[in-house]
């Protein structure tokens, strides 16, 4: 078998330019979505304003409003998702995160009068919230801890740092730093 001289594009880039059309066709109808709720909330807000006999912006209204604005929100978010998996191929879990939190947030906003009685809900809520915040808190603590590529202060040695730092020689309190006397 002779192979030809024009290649033939391989399994994982045909794959990959599946993934490509499918996040540009998610990130259309993501804009689509925008469009439609941000002109609800627009809608919404006009009525409210020109209808001035009936509007409580403190009730209900308010809620609807902020439910209708936070949805734009999320939805943008999900946008900002999908064009940064378009731009570098990879998929920002601080961004991730950020956008369940705010979805939590909404359903938190917007829940009807009564849901006390449904303590699992109030309870999920609760336990979804801190589960996100935790799972945010510890991304963004490993982001900064980690080195970042092309970073100048990694290139160089650490000896060199440390003959820089004037804290290196002696520790907080002044007092020289030896085998016999480590940091703690």
């Amino acid at each position: 078998m002779t192979r030809s001289s024009r290649p033939f594009p391989s399994f994982l880039h045909a794959v990959d330019s599946v993934e490509r059309i499918v996040a540009k066709v998610l990130a259309v109808i993501t804009c689509v979505v925008i469009a439609a709720s941000l002109l609800q909330l627009i809608q919404r807000v006009v009525v409210s304003l020109l209808n001035t006999g009936n509007t409580s912006w403190l009730g209900d209204g308010l809620i609807k409003v902020l439910g209708d604005l936070l949805t734009v929100l999320i939805a943008i978010e999900v946008l900002q998702n999908v064009t940064s998996y378009l731009r570098r191929h990879v998929v920002q879990l601080e961004l991730v995160l950020v956008t369940a939190l705010t979805a939590v947030a909404r359903k938190v906003i917007v829940l009807p009068a009564g849901s006390e009685d449904k303590p699992q809900l109030l309870v999920g809520l609760g336990v979804a919230s801190i589960a996100l915040a935790g799972a945010y808190w510890l991304v963004m603590r490993a982001s900064n801890q980690r080195p970042l590529p092309g970073d100048p202060s990694t290139a160089e040695p650490t000896r060199a740092f440390l003959d820089q730092d004037p804290y290196a020689q002696h520790g907080v309190g002044g007092e020289a730093l030896s085998k016999a006397n480590p940091p703690r």
